[in-house]
């Protein structure tokens, strides 16, 4: 006789455990949508699986249709669309998948369309992670769920908890002036310089810049064509949003260009020291670099801040431009994108304060 009657002790109620297609599933609710809490009317579904089966016309999500475990979705939702995420969102998700919300659902048992706003509240409220490490987690299990939605196994997607309830809190931007970040630039190796001041002049992402490659410039436009990503140590013919980027060459950076040895590797910058395929730079040959030049100027500042971040805030701050100018430049799709640069321009704020005030004459009262 095939499924198995059991008793949950946790949700004082029973469920059938039938085996299909390699999965062992578990049916807690009667085809009416009925909870299982009486043995009896367990072994009544079961019975009914099992005529179905002999009249060869078994349909698992006959039973099994918005009545699924979220554990036993997540994991199977994880394994569905792992191969059309990212190398890094497929680490994150199940990083957040086995680390939180298995544990959660573990010992709070939930079907999928049980899931609501109070149970989302009582997860963020478990997480042992801050701000955005919350949000990641809350974020992978809403794209569980949409997921769910989209193959209607649930009707909707509850609410979440608002942004506030996060708590997240966006520290303010360290960045380097333009003479502090050249000097750390020029305090690197010479044959390592090229691939930072590519980063300082195009203002993209140290991944794309290590995938970039000879295919991917237009000497005679001038034209760089960004369509390449590393993600989680991996080359992926993607970029991180998805969008394929057309970034002029600046004549500061194509003189360095011009200057560059021909190496027989398809890769736009190579590093003979590397040991990934073709050459390629890595994330961490970057930062020893760069960590490494930083401490000999006496600055304690991470890569990413002292070229894309700090080569945005140049540009508001030292140079005067819009936030406008900036998303042409940086190539961001939203504007709300690049106003973290401009919360930076304390100097620039300053000097518009100043050319404001209106000199108080001193006979006049003032008050």
């Amino acid at each position: 006789m095939k499924g198995s009657i059991v008793f949950h002790k946790k949700l004082k109620r029973y469920y059938v455990s039938w085996y299909h297609n390699k999965k062992t599933f578990k049916i807690y609710r009667y085809i009416d949508g009925q909870f299982l809490y009486d043995k009896r009317q367990a072994e009544k579904l079961r019975a009914l699986m099992q005529a179905d089966v002999e009249r060869n016309c078994f349909n698992i999500e006959r039973y099994t249709k918005n009545h699924v475990e979220v554990v036993q979705y997540l994991k199977n939702w994880i394994d569905i669309v792992s191969p059309n995420l990212s190398p890094a969102t497929v680490k994150d998700y199940e990083n957040s998948i086995k680390n939180h919300l298995i544990p959660y659902f573990d010992a709070n048992p939930c079907m999928l369309h049980e899931v609501r706003l109070d149970v989302l509240q009582r997860l963020l409220n478990s997480i042992k992670r801050v701000g955005k490490g919350k949000q990641n987690v809350m974020y992978c299990l809403h794209a569980c769920l949409d997921f769910a939605w989209r193959s209607e196994h649930i009707t909707h997607i509850p609410p979440f908890p608002k942004k506030a309830d996060y708590k997240i809190i966006d520290p303010p931007i360290n960045w380097l002036s333009s003479e502090e970040q050249r000097k750390i630039i020029e305090t690197i190796p010479i044959k390592h310089q090229p691939i930072f001041w590519f980063l300082k002049y195009t203002l993209r992402r140290p991944a794309e810049a290590m995938a970039l490659q000879k295919s991917d410039y237009n000497s005679k436009k001038g034209i760089f064509t960004i369509r390449r990503s590393i993600s989680n140590r991996q080359l992926v013919e993607r970029t991180k949003t998805g969008q394929i980027h057309l970034i002029p060459c600046p004549s500061q950076l194509k003189t360095i260009i011009d200057n560059m040895p021909n190496v027989l590797s398809p890769f736009f910058f190579y590093c003979r020291s590397s040991r990934s395929g073709g050459g390629r730079y890595t994330h961490s040959i970057l930062s020893k670099q760069w960590n490494k030049a930083a401490r000999k100027n006496g600055f304690n500042i991470k890569m990413y801040a002292g070229l894309k971040h700090s080569s945005c805030c140049q540009y508001v701050n030292e140079k005067g431009l819009s936030e406008s100018e900036l998303q042409v430049i940086t190539d961001h799709a939203r504007l709300d994108s690049v106003k973290k640069y401009v919360k930076t321009g304390m100097a620039r704020k300053l000097e518009l304060m100043e050319t404001k005030i209106v000199p108080i004459n001193r006979k006049q009262k003032v008050g």
